[in-house]
């Protein structure tokens, strides 16, 4: 737990502190900034930052940004209209589908300018945002979150915060959950990312692709999943994902992933798997909701940092997006009745909002973490765009509420294939 704080002083008490300036963060901040609340975000980090990611934002990220009024700002990066599905020398191209609240169609923003662009969002709405600011740990008082400890990385000053309440969103790592006692479920997935970027005339494709059946160049199957994301600006992002349900996954040498994949890509996005852009960078991605606890007496854990990343399709941005705009309106509620009560709401809204979907996604997860089960998963998938247009469905979490069965009837079809299917044999 934080240090403990010497008793509390006279210094300004904000309404709302918010540790982390990323997507979870700054969605908060605007949303309880617009509420009237007095917010202030420390971010690490000094914008324009960089950061790991296949830089996608699906159709629920789009409705999000757009509800923030960011849709103007989102219209001048690349647009495009669906997935492109590849696998055992198949081909499927899939359209987002029609839905009553999202849209049809998705961006891909590089997340150095996407996160900018939402952190400065917030400020505008009247949050008050620190860049280049650490919160080193939880200023605590009597058993009690009074606020953050604080380092300026110019010049190494610390100093503290005060806030009534706290949102942690600093990802998924969290540092800042881990002093509250926030910790991950690891019987829950993991995955595993890591990216670069290529130059390529296919660059504004309107399609994303998936690559669901990765061979290394003699021809081998290799585990997890691929992706090229078209960026718009004369790049791809292409990448390789991987779950820790995967039996031997702590063995597995992402970096040799990586070249394997880009090694191998299809000729007509003509790279140079030998010339990325910049070095490939990885990192780990907590899914499922497998953070817990996520709510405490005056604190909400959001975001990544709350395991909140789909474990279908490893996509974790939209869930921060909604994460950090429900954690703003719950304070908000507290702030105007005076009572930190309807923070204890928290949970009971994430596991009625996404509680099913994620455990038919954690359950999949675990039927996929076989490479045998998921090429014969993908064989049969690519023979059928109906099939393949569920999946993208399921996967993008974009079904209506009359089409929540489906995503069972998929794990229900992917068990059956599990149990004919046999467990390959252990080479260690």
């Amino acid at each position: 737990m934080g240090e403990q704080a010497a008793a509390p002083s006279e210094q300004h008490i904000h309404d709302l502190l918010v540790v982390g300036g990323g997507p979870a963060g700054s969605a908060a901040a605007y949303w309880a900034a617009r509420a009237g609340l007095d917010v202030v975000v420390v971010e690490k980090k000094v914008f324009p930052r960089d950061k790991t990611c296949g830089d996608g934002l699906t159709p629920r990220a789009v409705h999000q940004l757009e509800e923030m009024g960011l849709g103007d700002q989102l219209a001048p990066y690349h647009r495009y209209d669906g997935l492109r599905a590849v696998a055992h020398g198949r081909s499927l191209e899939l359209r987002w589908p029609e839905h009553g609240t999202f849209p049809s169609h998705g961006y891909v923003v590089r997340r150095r300018d996407l996160d900018a662009m939402v952190a400065d969002n917030a400020a505008a709405a009247g949050a008050t945002v620190l860049t280049g600011v650490e919160a080193t740990g939880p200023l605590m008082f009597a058993g009690r979150l009074l606020g953050a400890r604080t380092r300026d990385a110019a010049d190494g000053s610390e100093g503290v915060l005060r806030a009534h309440y706290v949102v942690v969103a600093d990802g998924s790592n969290s540092r800042f959950g881990r002093a509250l006692g926030a910790v991950r479920d690891r019987a829950m997935p993991q995955g595993m990312a890591i990216r670069t970027y290529y130059e390529s005339p296919l660059h504004d494709e309107p399609w994303i692709e998936s690559a669901l059946d990765v061979r290394d160049r003699a021809g081998n199957s290799l585990p997890g999943y691929g992706w090229i994301f078209p960026v718009g600006d004369g790049t791809i992002n292409v990448g390789v994902g991987l779950l820790s349900t995967f039996r031997d996954w702590k063995s597995v040498n992402t970096s040799h992933l990586m070249e394997e994949f880009a090694a191998t890509l299809p000729g007509y996005w003509e790279i140079d798997p030998s010339s990325p852009t910049q070095a490939p960078t990885g990192g780990r991605l907590p899914m499922g909701g497998s953070v817990n606890p996520k709510a405490g007496a005056n604190w909400l854990i959001a975001g990544d940092a709350a395991g909140s990343i789909n474990p279908f399709n490893g996509e974790g941005i939209d869930y921060a997006y909604e994460t950090g705009r429900l954690a703003a309106s719950l304070v908000a509620e507290a702030m105007s009745t005076d009572s930190p009560w309807p923070l204890q709401r928290y949970p009971e809204i994430l596991e009625d909002t996404y509680g099913l979907y994620f455990k038919v996604a954690r359950l999949f997860a675990q039927v996929i973490g076989r490479p045998a089960l998921m090429r014969e998963l993908t064989r049969v998938g690519m023979r059928s765009r109906t099939l393949m247009d569920w999946v993208l469905r399921i996967m993008a979490n974009l079904l209506r509420d009359d089409e929540l069965g489906a995503a069972e009837m998929v794990y229900r079809t992917a068990s059956t294939l599990a149990r004919v299917i046999p467990e390959p044999r252990s080479t260690r």
